[in-house]
Formats: C-alpha cells, sequence, structure tokens
C-alpha cells in the first residue's frame, strides 16, 4: 500500500489520480497504524512548509522510523522534499532533518515563483532516473529550494538563475523539485520508477 500523507496541504488528489492511471492504488491518510502497513510514503507537494511541519508533528517519530531504520521507499514532491530537511527559510517549524542542510529562496534576481517547464542535469544514477535524459521537461512551480550539505544525494540539477537541485536520491528515500504528477510522460516514467522500487 502507498500511503500519501494527508498534511492539510498538498495535490492529494492528482497524485492519487496519477497513480490510478499507471495502475496503481494509494491511500490518503495521515493515521500512524496505516503508516506502519505502507509498503511505501509519499509527501505532497504544494503549500507552506510551516503548516506541513506543524501538521506532521504527531507522526513525526514513527515517519523518521519508517524512512531510516526500516528504509520504506518514500517520494518526497517539491515542499514534500523540503520536508526531509530540519529547516526552512519559507517559515518557521520542523522538518524531519533526514538530510542536513537548508531550504532557501530563489535568488531576488529570477522572478519568483519559478513556474513552467525545465529540465534536468542528470549528475548521478538513480532507480528514479531510469530513463530519464536531459531532453525531458518537467513541470515546476516554486519560491524555495532544498541544498543539501551533502551533494552526493544530489542527483540532478535544473538551471533558473543558478543551478538548484530538483533531484535527490539516497538509498530508499528520494525528492523531486518538480511535479511529476504534473509532468507528463516524463513524470509517468518517474513514477513508474518509484512503484517499481515498492515491488522489489
Amino acid at each position: 500500500m502507498i500511503v500519501v500523507l494527508d498534511y492539510g496541504v498538498g495535490n492529494l488528489f492528482s497524485i492519487k489520480h496519477s497513480f490510478k492511471k499507471i495502475g496503481y492504488q494509494v491511500e490518503v491518510c495521515l493515521d500512524v497504524e496505516e503508516l506502519k502497513r505502507s509498503d511505501a510514503i509519499i509527501f505532497p507537494g504544494v503549500g507552506n512548509f510551516a503548516a506541513a511541519s506543524k501538521n506532521i508533528k504527531n507522526v513525526r517519530d514513527i515517519l523518521i522510523k519508517l524512512l531510516l531504520e526500516d528504509q520504506v521507499p518514500t517520494l518526497g514532491i517539491c515542499l514534500g522534499m523540503h520536508l526531509f530537511f530540519p529547516k526552512s527559510d519559507e517559515g518557521g517549524g520542523d522538518g524531519l532533518g533526514i538530510f542536513q542542510g537548508q531550504v532557501t529562496k530563489l535568488p531576488k534576481y529570477v522572478k519568483t515563483p519559478h513556474m513552467g517547464w525545465n529540465n534536468l542535469r542528470v549528475i548521478k544514477s538513480s532507480p528514479i532516473l531510469d530513463g530519464i535524459t536531459e531532453g525531458d521537461y518537467f513541470y515546476f512551480a516554486h519560491s524555495y529550494y532544498a541544498l543539501p550539505e551533502d551533494k552526493g544525494v544530489v542527483a540532478a540539477e535544473t538551471g533558473y538563475g543558478i543551478d538548484f537541485p530538483s533531484v535527490i536520491s539516497s538509498g530508499n528515500i528520494f525528492g523531486v523539485q518538480f511535479h511529476p504528477e504534473k509532468s507528463g510522460k516524463p513524470g509517468e516514467l518517474v513514477m513508474k520508477n518509484f512503484v517499481k522500487l515498492i515491488k522489489r
């Protein structure tokens, strides 16, 4: 069972619909017992860091255990990826601290939010990027980006005034700054790659 975390924000139902389209059912919830039974977890990606971090507070410990100890395959989308980090310049609240680093705003000299289609520069191989090339475009909608201390977890970058990490990949944990559920065939491929990891 794939669980999409319902933390009061996010593109829950577009994600649910997108996974259904590729033949996989997901459950939308924020229940400890459901989380314990999950085969995979998705952190959805529209909203505010402070509000989302507040709403996951009661399940924070179980999420950290599932991601780090039980190594449940996990995908963070946009804001969902930001929640893997301790803090965000977007507002107060505590993320999970899975990765050390910061979530910071795009530079002032570019128009924010960064909204629209852009491509990836693949830095290292990752199962989430199987079949993806630099000619594939993905849909972005964000003003903040994650900057991990460990550059080794960055699987792809995207250029928008600066080069920012657009895919992070470390073991069972994946984060994408773009929205795969809005990114056509390349986005579908990313979701299918994630499903393959669950079935292993």
